[in-house]
């Protein structure tokens, strides 16, 4: 053959070989460098997975309460484990599974969220009863320790005012009822709230009729009274303070079984209330009661 033909065909085989061992080199080159990226990947959502399972160990027991709540985070929080642990035995160029446990991250991620709300949401609300009650049971401490006080400057009281000549209520009852008058544990279903009480023996009371005054305070320490201020009035330590409900009762010195009965006319809360009985202008019986859903 003609050395002028053969020369230029070897001259354009060496440089198609160099071309293919160039283009083989640099796709080799960008397959180290994609397989590197794939594993820093990888390790970047492992450790977004290590970050998730220990806020989940943050919102642990005891810090919730609620029984189901913590049944819930525990099951999302194995599940974080568990989605952690295929992770790390899943090959870094398995794009397809890393790409879903990436959205899996994604998902558990906004259940966290929602459960953190639910958390923070019943640890304030606890807070916030704690300190009402407290506040509560602290008013009364003080209406008490004054009521002491006064009692002990009117050294010219008669034993009428003492405690030996004052009504007790011995037992107590609040009965939540529907628009049938049957008993309800449903909020949404409360018509009324029956108080059933009993006024205790007491041959050293004045007899005749009287009247009892309930006071009837909400789970946020307010009073819940009738519509108009002018009819809820009643003289207790030579002042006037508002009440719920009233009655008047003949009293002869025997113990007495009586009934009041609360029309509901505002939104309930859930928790608990208290009950004030007043008689003969003393406060002489509190009972705590629960509404519970």
């Amino acid at each position: 053959m003609n050395k002028k033909i053969i020369i230029p065909i070897l001259i354009i085989l060496l440089a198609a070989v160099g071309v293919l061992t160039y283009l083989f080199l640099a796709q080799k080159q960008e397959m180290v460098e994609m397989v590197e990226q794939m594993e820093f990947e990888k390790s970047e959502l492992e450790d977004e997975y290590e970050d998730l399972a220990m806020q989940f160990d943050g919102y642990q027991t005891p810090n919730v309460s609620n029984d189901s709540l913590t049944q819930l985070l525990s099951q999302e929080q194995q599940r974080v484990r568990d989605l952690l642990e295929e992770l790390r035995i899943t090959k870094a160029t398995n794009a397809r599974r890393i790409a879903e446990l990436k959205k899996e991250l994604a998902t558990v991620r906004q259940v966290m969220v929602s459960y953190v709300h639910q958390i923070d949401s019943l640890n304030q609300t606890n807070q916030r009863l704690t300190a009402e009650n407290r506040q509560v049971r602290e008013q009364y401490a003080v209406v008490q320790q004054q009521a002491e006080e006064l009692q002990q400057q009117n050294t010219h009281l008669t034993e009428k005012v003492t405690r030996a000549s004052m009504l007790e209520i011995t037992a107590f009852k609040a009965t939540p009822l529907n628009k049938n008058d049957r008993k309800t544990s449903n909020l949404n279903q409360m018509q009324k709230i029956q108080f059933d009480y009993t006024i205790g023996k007491n041959i050293t009371c004045e007899r005749g009729l009287k009247q009892v005054y309930l006071r009837i305070v909400r789970p946020d320490g307010e009073l819940i009274t009738l519509p108009n201020p002018a009819q809820r009035m009643f003289e207790f330590e030579n002042s006037e303070i508002e009440y719920s409900l009233t009655k008047e009762f003949e009293y002869g010195g025997e113990a007495l079984d009586d009934v009041l009965y609360w029309n509901v006319g505002e939104i309930l809360y859930k928790g608990l209330y208290n009950a004030d009985f007043f008689i003969d202008g003393a406060l002489v019986a509190s009972f705590p009661f629960e509404l519970k859903k």
